[in-house]
């Protein structure tokens, strides 16, 4: 990979030169292209001069900012852009180190993988990832890429430092209008049924993390350029509908979910436990059947008088070994 973006990271007075390389690729992901649907040429994005109305070549093309709400375009070169007396501009500055978790997931962007720019900063490198597995924390600071100042974290992963952008507090828009506008109750039953189907959840495998909406994709632009019908594989249709029992949809989905494991329904532990009884009362049946055997061959040895009462003997040993058996 080659590097996006070269500087250093600031801990303390120890001076880390680091290289980041895109740690994500936008281009594996599904991206359609405008095209005039009567001839399928393909619709661009032409740059063109608001004054003039003409094509503007890309060498041609410069930045401009616009202060406030006014219609006033100030145009900025490069140099004015590399004079601005922004310590972040090389380097990553360490702000603080605090527990991955005060971080709100809204406010990450990109990744970058950090690797050591020069043979000197191997140590501090590994000195600083290991501080912060030990320590448990992440370095949050500010480091100017791409012409903008931006927030930062940066963290140990499997040996390696990475770093992730962050938005600004303020660009995390408020939740005005989200909420539910009355408060809903929920009974104590319903929340022990929805954490029972949270934990009906198995781990996530290959297929779950597989990319099945490009392969699908794929397949209708093979069948179309092949004129014939896409082959998708018939799947079981999700439930439509609204959800009138809360309840009774939360039990249903745990015993889905237990199927789709190929679990019968009873095998959880209850079921498991009284199972391991089972042995027990096997074996009081073959004692019984013991028991029955040997008063059958005394019986045999014994006189008419014995032999008189045997039924009666008989009778109470099976209803003994029926109790035995309940």
């Amino acid at each position: 990979m080659r590097p996006t973006a070269k500087f250093s990271i600031s801990f303390g007075l120890v001076t880390i030169p680091v290289a980041a390389y895109n740690a994500t690729d936008s281009s594996a992901s599904v991206s359609f292209v405008r095209i005039h649907t009567a001839d399928g040429g393909r619709v661009r994005n032409q740059p063109v001069c608001s004054l003039e109305g003409v094509e503007i070549p890309p060498d041609e093309i410069g930045r401009g900012y616009r202060p406030g709400d006014g219609e006033t375009v100030v145009p900025l070169s490069d140099d004015d852009l590399d004079a601005l007396p922004l310590p972040t501009a090389k380097t990553l500055t360490i702000l603080a180190f605090v527990a991955g978790g005060d971080i709100d997931p809204l406010q990450m962007g990109k990744g970058y993988y950090l690797g050591v720019d020069s043979p000197a900063a191997a140590k501090p490198y590994v000195l600083l990832r290991e501080a912060m597995e030990r320590h448990q924390r992440v370095g949050l600071g500010k480091i100017a890429l791409h012409g903008r100042e931006t927030l930062a974290v940066i963290r140990p992963l499997e040996g390696a430092l990475v770093m992730q952008v962050l938005l600004w507090p303020h660009q995390i828009r408020p939740m005005d209008g989200v909420l539910p506008e009355r408060q809903e109750k929920i009974a104590a039953k319903e929340v022990a049924a929805a954490e029972a189907l949270m934990d009906s959840y198995g781990g996530l495998s290959e297929d779950d993390v597989h990319d099945h909406y490009r392969e699908a994709l794929d397949e209708i632009v093979a069948a179309k350029l092949a004129h014939r019908e896409p082959a998708f594989e018939t799947g079981e249709e999700p439930p439509a509908g609204q959800v009138m029992d809360l309840m009774a949809a939360l039990q249903d989905s745990v015993r889905a979910a237990k199927r789709s494991r190929g679990e019968e329904e009873g095998s959880g532990p209850a079921a498991k436990k009284g199972a391991a009884k089972k042995p027990p009362a096997k074996k009081a049946t073959a004692k019984a059947a013991a028991k029955k055997t040997t008063t059958r061959a005394a019986s045999g040895t014994a006189g008419k008088k014995t032999a008189a009462k045997k039924p009666q003997a008989a009778k109470k040993t099976g209803t003994g070994r029926g109790r035995r058996a309940g």
